[in-house]
């Protein structure tokens, strides 16, 4: 068997056996997630994405750990917009916090196929399209300038075709029946408030794929890089919303930050065949960006200033 193969398998066997054991052995009652709760199994997936980055160091080199490294911090940054947006959607959705933990779990599984899909037909196209590097780079462009300009995220549920296109497929109950996505009820199958919710966060974070996926593919073109520190800063990401959604209004210069991390992954992609920047000194960039947007964040926000934020993020209630 070839080193490859022997990481395809292992990444595989990891990811999995790491779901299976949350679905049916940790979290296999609906409850509240607790501050304690969150940190403990965001230290787990961290250590999990660092130590498997450990591996990708001892066993294809220095300069594909550091690609493995530089693309699972911005996968983790940029999650770290999913989670504002999560917070909103739950809040418009009235989510009992002791079902928020079912929905991004199967959320996640769903991200986790079509982060798939994408990077491997992402893949294909730029062994066959060399060109299309360069679409990725300006459309990180045209992404982080949007996001610069942005004052928040409009959440309007109303207007998500998948969440419309349920509606007409299958009726939806008029409140939740405890963790059920679907339930039988006079005889016919129906769909309850929170498949819809879930329906919104897949569909939604499909749209945030079209961001995070290019900008990894700035770092590396390797398909077991970009698809391994995607799947390790996603498996993290329930974990994070509930250690970091009451803290979010603290965050007040995030989305700068991540508006010139993509800005920066744009600019590298399309001036890679003029100019090749370190893999070091683009893990450097990222991090600096980072850290002064949430250094600067927490220090503005010091006094209890900003604690407003989230609620002056435009939102528009929906029943689902």
């Amino acid at each position: 068997m070839s080193l490859d193969l022997a990481l395809w398998i292992g990444l595989g066997v990891l990811v999995l056996g790491m779901l299976a054991l949350d679905l049916f052995v940790f979290h296999r009652a609906a409850h509240e997630v607790s501050m304690r709760e969150a940190a403990i199994w965001s230290a787990v997936w961290i250590a999990l994405g660092l130590g498997f980055g450990g591996v990708v160091f001892a066993t294809r080199g220095s300069t594909a750990g550091a690609e493995y490294l530089a693309g699972y911090v911005i996968e983790k940054s940029l999650s770290m917009d999913n989670v504002f947006l999560f917070a909103m959607l739950f809040s418009v959705f009235a989510v009992p916090a002791a079902y928020q933990h079912r929905v991004l779990f199967w959320g996640v599984v769903g991200a986790i196929v079509f982060r798939g899909l994408f990077i491997g037909a992402g893949s294909a196209l730029l062994e066959s399209l060399h060109v299309v590097l360069y679409a990725f780079g300006l459309l990180l462009l045209v992404t982080g300038w949007r996001m610069w300009r942005s004052k928040g995220h409009a959440v309007n549920p109303e207007r998500n075709l998948a969440l419309r296109l349920l509606r007409r497929v299958i009726p939806v109950t008029d409140s939740y029946r405890g963790p059920s996505f679907l339930v039988r009820e006079g005889g016919r199958l129906m769909a309850t408030p929170l498949l819809a919710v879930l329906v919104v966060v897949e569909t939604t974070d499909i749209m945030f794929a079209i961001d995070s996926i290019p900008a990894i593919f700035a770092i590396t073109t390797d398909p077991f890089i970009v698809l391994s520190s995607n799947l390790f800063a996603l498996l993290g990401l329930r974990s994070l919303y509930f250690l970091l959604a009451g803290l979010m209004n603290r965050f007040v210069y995030l989305k700068q930050g991540l508006a010139a991390l993509l800005v920066f992954a744009g600019v590298k992609i399309l001036l890679a065949d003029l100019v090749k920047v370190p893999i070091p000194l683009a893990l450097g960039v990222i991090l600096a960006i980072l850290g002064v947007s949430i250094g600067a964040s927490l220090w503005s926000t010091r006094g209890g200033a900003g604690a407003a934020v989230m609620a002056a993020e435009p939102q528009t209630a929906a029943h689902p």
